[in-house]
């Protein structure tokens, strides 16, 4: 097969993807009805915003792929797909250092309090004083989860001169940061707890009242994994009653969000951007094209 006879792609994608991949065959940019348009289509190409379950995929007979551009599949019912004998891919590695690296960033920002003195100076306010923050050198992080996204944030956060401690369901043989067997064993030791873990939805929250009451008082969390591994009015509590010196979110367990945390100053919000640097895109459409293109030579 030299070419795809129709790619519909479901979410907004760069320019210079949307190029690329119209190479591969005839592209159907966002189609209003995607349900019709996916009745003659051999690939579906989508971001995070769609949907792909059994009801979207039931009339789309010539369908082959569907292809996540980017790392999760949550929004993917892969089951469905298997049964109807379409192929799920995605980009699991083109976005990490943009994770790692807006981590880090939530990091500095946070114990800083960069959000807090941005606000307050749109409002007319000087409060020096009161935005005197914390550095980041010499804190113990902790890890939940050493995959590639973990691993990132670990040699950054060392460089900066951090100590880095983990947990994951397996130890890494290759790695000398010391290890954890469970969260709860982890969490005392921490200053700031970054969540990386990679669990399917529906999965119980990590952080919960009772595990965010092992942490120090005054310590921090930072989650640009999913949203529901921290119950929010666990975490809400912590931080109204200072147990929780602050927590940078990224991902939330409905989105858009707008929910409590939004009225507190110890929160540091971003509406899932983590990813979302050019650079990052850019790969992970490279990698797309290159797994689609390999597929039509198989």
């Amino acid at each position: 097969m030299d070419s795809f006879s129709k790619i519909i792609i479901a979410d907004p994608m760069e320019a210079s993807v949307v190029k690329g991949l119209q190479g591969l065959g005839t592209v159907v940019l966002t189609p209003k009805n995607l349900s019709a348009a996916l009745s003659d289509a051999d690939v579906l190409i989508v971001r995070s915003a769609t949907k792909v379950n059994a009801e979207l995929i039931e009339s789309a007979t010539k369908l082959k792929i569907v292809a996540r551009a980017g790392v999760g599949l949550d929004n993917v019912d892969v089951p469905a797909c298997k049964a109807k004998n379409i192929q799920v891919i995605n980009t699991p590695g083109a976005s990490s250092n943009a994770v790692a690296e807006m981590t880090i960033g939530m990091m500095i920002s946070l114990l800083r309090k960069v959000g807090y003195a941005h606000s307050s100076m749109l409002s007319g306010k000087w409060e020096k004083k009161n935005c005197t923050g914390n550095e980041i050198s010499g804190k113990t992080l902790g890890l939940v989860g050493m995959g590639r996204i973990g691993r990132l944030v670990a040699a950054k956060a060392v460089a900066l001169g951090m100590r880095v401690i983990y947990t994951d369901p397996h130890k890494a043989s290759d790695l000398s940061y010391p290890y954890f067997a469970s969260v709860d064993e982890l969490l005392p030791q921490v200053d700031i707890v970054s969540l990386h873990a990679s669990m399917p939805a529906g999965s119980p929250a990590i952080l919960n009242a009772k595990s965010i009451s092992k942490m120090k008082k005054g310590s921090y969390v930072i989650n640009t994994a999913r949203g529901f591994l921290v119950d929010e009015a666990a975490l809400i509590s912590a931080l109204k009653s200072g147990h929780l010196a602050g927590a940078a979110l990224d991902v939330f367990p409905s989105e858009p969000y707008s929910g409590p945390l939004t009225k507190l100053d110890n929160v540091l919000l971003t509406p899932h951007i983590a990813a979302s640097t050019i650079e990052a895109q850019e790969r992970i459409g490279d990698d797309l094209i290159a797994q689609l293109r390999q597929k039509l030579t198989a």
